[in-house]
């Protein structure tokens, strides 16, 4: 029935003016934003899972670098041990050079003095093996755990002081090597010298062979990683990110309904005229 004092065609269309004003404003922000969940109202439920998941991306990303700076540290002691191993190398052959009937004690007494500066210079490659101003090679050489992963248990055990486990060495100084007292001054020295230089390098392989098997372990856990990453990420998109031309779509839709009820509504104010026109 229509009356002039309740326009109830113009509440209608004002009513859905509002709504489409409504959409088309929260399809601007999702554009604009990037994000398909602009406000919890949106999704409330996948705000809360991509939430973690956002989360979780963050704690992945410092773990490849945690697991980078792990093989970094690795890296640095294995070269020390190579350098370590050079100069044994070179002390087995002075106790070789010294055990040849050639030389005389007193040139063996020469031989002897640059077998002491090689000591003397394995003990300084393992004091000065450093990373971040920490000591990789001579003691105290602390355990460390490298965090690489999304729970606290998620760790990798660097223990540089248990390298050798078959002998217990805990550092690569000469005296932990076994070849601080030798000596190639004589022939009798030069033979166990050359004997507990091969004891040396033997602990050198071992130490390295470790440590290779820790840097695999890493490389692999820095790929899974980076996998984990990668699937996480997309599965945040999935739930998080906006699909553009969906909302496009969406957007010029809300806006050709605005444009209805802008129509509509100035029409119904209209009507009320039109009744009073009746009465003239």
């Amino acid at each position: 029935m229509p009356t002039v004092t309740t326009n109830t065609a113009a509440n209608s269309a004002l009513r859905f003016l509002n709504y489409n004003a409504a959409q088309s404003g929260s399809s601007v922000s999702k554009l604009a934003s990037g994000s398909r969940i602009v406000k919890a109202s949106d999704d409330a439920a996948g705000l809360a899972i991509g939430t973690r998941l956002m989360a979780d991306v963050t704690v992945l990303r410092q773990s490849v670098v945690n697991a980078s700076q792990g093989v970094s540290v690795l890296q640095v002691a294995d070269g020390g041990l190579a350098r370590i191993a050079d100069v044994l190398q070179r002390m087995k052959a002075l106790a070789a050079q010294s055990l040849s009937g050639v030389p005389s004690n007193t040139e063996r007494g020469f031989i002897d003095a640059e077998f002491q500066e090689l000591v003397s210079e394995i003990t300084a490659m393992a004091t000065t093996t450093r990373f971040n101003g920490a000591s990789l090679l001579s003691g105290p050489v602390a355990s460390t755990d490298y965090f690489v992963g999304t729970a606290p248990t998620d760790l990798i055990t660097v223990d540089l002081a248990n390298l050798v486990p078959s002998a217990g060495i805990t550092e690569f100084t000469a005296t932990a090597l076994g070849v601080a007292a030798e000596s190639v001054d004589t022939v009798t020295n030069a033979t166990a010298a050359m004997a507990a230089v091969d004891i040396s390098v033997n602990y050198i392989s071992e130490a390295r062979a470790s440590l290779g098997g820790l840097v695999t372990r890493f490389d692999f856990r820095g790929q899974q990683l980076a996998t984990s990453l990668e699937n996480i990420e997309a599965a945040k998109s999935s739930i998080m990110d906006v699909d553009l031309a969906a909302e496009q779509s969406k957007l010029v839709s809300s806006q050709v309904l605005v444009q209805a009820s802008v129509s509509a509504l100035s029409q119904a104010n209209e009507l009320p005229q039109s009744l009073l026109r009746l009465l003239q």
